[in-house]
C-alpha cells in the first residue's frame, strides 16, 4: 500500500484534521520487480552467450553456463553430466557443477540409464518436475532406491539435453530444489536456449581439437620428413661438388653447376622446414656470443655481390662497430632471408638498399627494396607461417622466410617491422639491443 496522510487546517490556519489517502500499488511492484528480474536475466544471458560463442575450452564452456543456468533458474545446484557411458553402457560423467560442493557427487556413483534420467539423455526431452520425490519412477532403481545417502536435496527437479548439431545428446543440464515447484516455464525456456548455444560452442570445440590434432601431425610429418630429405641432399651435394672439380666440357659444366644450384636452394628449403619444425616445438635453440653485426654485414654483402647478377647492393652501415650480443648463425640467417626477399620480389629493379644505425643503444637494420611491394591485407598477413601473397606465383619459396626470421628477431628481444606501398617496394627492418641489454636478450631466449 501506499499511503498519503495532508493535514488539515481552519481559516486561522489551525489543523484540525487529517487527510488520508490509502492505493493498492501491488501490481506496480509486482511490475517493476519482474522488469529488474528481467533485466538482470537479459544481462546474464548476454554475458553468457558472448563467453560462449569467444571461448573454445570445453571445460571453460561448460562451468560459464552451468554458473548461469543455476543463477538464472534460482536452483539450490546444477549440474552438466556428459553422456558417457562406463565400460557396462550404464552411467555418466559429472563435468561441471555449481552451487553445491563437489564432494558430496564424488563420494557417490554417478547417475545411470534410469528412467528418471533416459528422457532427456536419450530421447532428448526436457525434464521439468515439481517434486520429484512423488515420481512414478522415483525410488525404484537399486542400489539406492531414492535418493543416496549424503545427496543434496531434491525435490523440485530440472533436466535440459545438450544436443550437437548431429543430434547426438552431448550431455544434459540438471537443476535440483530442495523446495517443490521451484521451476518454471520461463526457467525451462531461458535453460533450453542457453543450452542451445552451449552445443554449438562444444561443436566448434570440438572441430577446434581435431584441426590442432591435424595440425600437429603434419608438424610431425614435416620434421620426419625434412630430417629424411636432408640426407639424400648432401649426398647429392657432395657427389656434384666432386664432379665440378673434375675438368668436363662447358655443357657438361653448366648442368653440374646448375644441379649443385638446385641443391642449394632445395636445402635451403628442407633447412627452414627442420627451423619451423624446432620452433614449434620449442627446440630452436640459440648460442649467445657478443659480436659486430657491422662486420657481419659487409660479409654478407660482399658474398651477394659475387653471387648476384642482377642486382648491385647499395650500403649505409656508418663508420662505427655496432656491438651486439646474440646467435650470429641466427641473427645471419635473417639477414639473408630479407636480402634474398628484397632480390627476389624486385625482379624489375637493379638495387637495393641497406641501411644500419644505432640510436638509444638500440641498433636498426633496414633492407628496401623497389619491387613488387605489399598491399595493406598482405603485410598483415606477412609473418605467418606459409604464407604467400597471391601474386606471387612463379616465385620459389614455401612462405616460411619471414615467419623464421620474425621468430629469431622476437626472441633475441627484437622488433620487426614492414613499410610498403603496392607496386612501389617494401622496406624490413629490425630493431635490436646493443649487448650493453644482454640481460634482456638472455630472458627472451
Amino acid at each position: 500500500m501506499s499511503i498519503t496522510v495532508s493535514p488539515v487546517k481552519d481559516s486561522r490556519g489551525n489543523i484540525v484534521g487529517a487527510s488520508k489517502v490509502a492505493r493498492d500499488i501491488t501490481t506496480r511492484i509486482e511490475s517493476q520487480t519482474a522488469m529488474e528480474k528481467y533485466i538482470k536475466n537479459l544481462e546474464t544471458l548476454n554475458t553468457v552467450g558472448k563467453s560462449i560463442s569467444e571461448n573454445l575450452d570445453v571445460q571453460g564452456i561448460l562451468q560459464r553456463v552451468t554458473d548461469a543456468t543455476t543463477l538464472l533458474t534460482g536452483a539450490g545446484f546444477g549440474a552438466f553430466f556428459y553422456n558417457n557411458s562406463d565400460e557396462k553402457g550404464n552411467s555418466f560423467r559429472l563435468f561441471t557443477l555449481s552451487g553445491a560442493p563437489r564432494k558430496i557427487f564424488d563420494n557417490m556413483a554417478m547417475p545411470r540409464h534410469t528412467d528418471i534420467f533416459l528422457p532427456t539423455f536419450r530421447d532428448k526431452k526436457v525434464m521439468r518436475i515439481d517434486d520429484i520425490t512423488k515420481h512414478a519412477d522415483f525410488g525404484k532403481n537399486a542400489p539406492f532406491n531414492g535418493m543416496p545417502k549424503g545427496h543434496f536435496s531434491v525435490a523440485s527437479y530440472l533436466a535440459i539435453p545438450v544436443v550437437s548439431k548431429s543430434g547426438s545428446v552431448i550431455g544434459g543440464l540438471l537443476y535440483g530444489h530442495p523446495e517443490a515447484g521451484k521451476f518454471t516455464a520461463e526457467h525451462e525456456l531461458l535453460v533450453v536456449n542457453i543450452a542451445a548455444q552451449a552445443a554449438v560452442s562444444l561443436d566448434n570445440s570440438k572441430l577446434f581439437e581435431q584441426v590442432k590434432s591435424l595440425s600437429e601431425k603434419k608438424d610431425e610429418f614435416i620434421a620426419l620428413a625434412s630430417h629424411e630429405l636432408k640426407t639424400p641432399l648432401t649426398t647429392i651435394k657432395g657427389y656434384l661438388q666432386v664432379l665440378a672439380k673434375k675438368e668436363a666440357d662447358k655443357m657438361s659444366q653448366l648442368f653440374v653447376d646448375k644441379s649443385l644450384y638446385q641443391v642449394e636452394k632445395l636445402q635451403t628449403l628442407v633447412e627452414d622446414l627442420l627451423n619451423m619444425s624446432r620452433i614449434e616445438s620449442g627446440q630452436l635453440n640459440f648460442r649467445l656470443e657478443v659480436f659486430d653485426i657491422k662486420e657481419m654485414l659487409r660479409e654478407i654483402i660482399e658474398t651477394f655481390s659475387y653471387s648476384s647478377q642482377s642486382h648491385r647492393v647499395i650500403e649505409d652501415l656508418g663508420n662505427n662497430p655496432v656491438i651486439i650480443r646474440g646467435d650470429r648463425q641466427r641473427i645471419e640467417q635473417a639477414i639473408l632471408n630479407l636480402i634474398t626477399n628484397a632480390i627476389k620480389y624486385s625482379p624489375k629493379a637493379e638495387e637495393i638498399f641497406i641501411n644500419l644505425e644505432v640510436v638509444d643503444e638500440k641498433m636498426t637494420l633496414r633492407v628496401r627494396d623497389k619491387g613488387i611491394g605489399l598491399t595493406g591485407e598482405q603485410q598483415q598477413q606477412l609473418f605467418t607461417r606459409f604464407y604467400r601473397a597471391e601474386d606471387t606465383k612463379g616465385i620459389s619459396g614455401l612462405g616460411l622466410g619471414l615467419y623464421l626470421t620474425k621468430q629469431i628477431i622476437d626472441r633475441h628481444g627484437g622488433i620487426i617491422e614492414v613499410s610498403s606501398e603496392y607496386g612501389e617496394g617494401s622496406e624490413f627492418s629490425f630493431t635490436l639491443p646493443l649487448a650493453l641489454q644482454k640481460k634482456n636478450i638472455e630472458k627472451a631466449i
